[in-house]
């Protein structure tokens, strides 16, 4: 095959705070020709999530950082144009973890089959990936139940928009907050949510209590702050905090919630959530949620931008609230 020259996403210099697009550049790789148990991919859409700020800045976490001068990583769908590994063929779609680039060379154990008959692809990277095990793995973490008044903050986001989704569909109340009043539409002319609030309109903990004024007993954590403070207020005794994430802090650490000891007065159980822990569930999450989508019990909401020197620019909007569900990069 002739030698491909693939364009790549580099980090070049550690953010302080916000990223800006000086912390990148775009530099181009030279695939080498392939070797015995090798399949090459081209990238048709890649993920950009959140937690990837995390892994921008130095010093020990649950993912080693990015290391400056290579190309950062992340969730992609893409087609295998050669192979010399006999898991794989020419045309089989793929994901992995190997975003950022328009082209890659890898062995099956990096790649992870998916059907090319469920349309968009990009939908391996939003409500059938990463981001839409990370809800149903959340609601499992601590069995959100029928009946269930359930609390989801960044709910018009990819994980949030999902989580809100199978919440319903297990028979809770669904609240949602989210930052405009286009996204509250969204979660309840599109999501099915019960109730929504635009948190930029008053005081989380004011608009929370109207939503809910005999409280909540499960609350998604997607943002921290002040409205984990709140959640932490209008929670009933034995209520349940799902952490998955903290974006309100991720690019300026934010003061922790003053009212931690409800934690003690109403028995509140708080835990943690990374997804790759349970990835020996995938599949169960897959004919799962798989057939919701199927059905059209389910939607996936995407933000989609063009071309891969798009990339950084989808990646810093993230911050900004530019995305109405889950933000996708495809690569023309």
């Amino acid at each position: 095959m002739t030698d491909i020259i693939s364009r790549e996403i580099q980090l070049v210099s550690r953010p302080n705070g916000m990223p800006t697009a000086d912390n990148f550049t775009i530099a181009q790789t030279e695939i080498k020709p392939l070797q015995d148990g090798q399949i090459l991919v081209r990238n048709l859409y890649l993920s950009v999530d959140p937690y990837m700020r995390g892994r921008m800045n130095e010093g020990k976490s649950y993912v080693p950082p990015f290391e400056l001068g290579k190309a950062l990583e992340g969730g992609a769908v893409g087609e295998v144009i050669e192979s010399r590994a006999q898991e794989f063929k020419p045309g089989d779609v793929v994901t992995s973890n190997l975003g950022w680039r328009e082209y890659f060379t890898a062995s099956p154990k990096a790649l992870h089959p998916v059907s090319s008959e469920i349309q968009p692809l990009s939908v391996y990277l939003g409500a059938l990936g990463m981001t839409g095990m990370t809800a149903w793995v959340g609601l499992n973490l601590v069995e959100v139940k029928a009946g269930d008044v359930i609390f989801i903050s960044g709910a018009a986001g990819a994980v949030g928009s999902v989580a809100g989704q199978l919440a319903k569909l297990r028979g809770c109340q669904v609240i949602g907050s989210a930052g405009s009043a286009e996204k509250v539409k969204f979660l309840l002319e599109e999501c099915g949510f019960d109730r929504a609030f635009n948190y930029n309109s008053g005081p989380v903990l004011e608009q929370l209590n109207q939503a809910a004024p005999d409280g909540i007993d499960v609350y998604f954590d997607n943002v921290g702050g002040e409205t984990l403070q709140a959640a932490l207020s209008a929670l009933r005794v034995h209520g349940r905090i799902i952490a998955c994430g903290s974006i309100s802090g991720y690019n300026q650490p934010q003061p922790g919630p003053n009212n931690l000891f409800n934690m003690i007065g109403k028995r509140l159980t708080m835990k943690g959530l990374i997804v790759g822990d349970s990835l020996d569930r995938q599949g169960e999450f897959e004919q799962e949620v798989g057939g919701y989508f199927q059905a059209g019990k389910l939607k996936n909401q995407e933000t989609v931008v063009v071309g891969i020197d798009q990339a950084v620019g989808a990646f810093i909007g993230l911050f900004e609230g530019k995305n109405l569900g889950k933000m996708v990069v495809k690569l023309d």
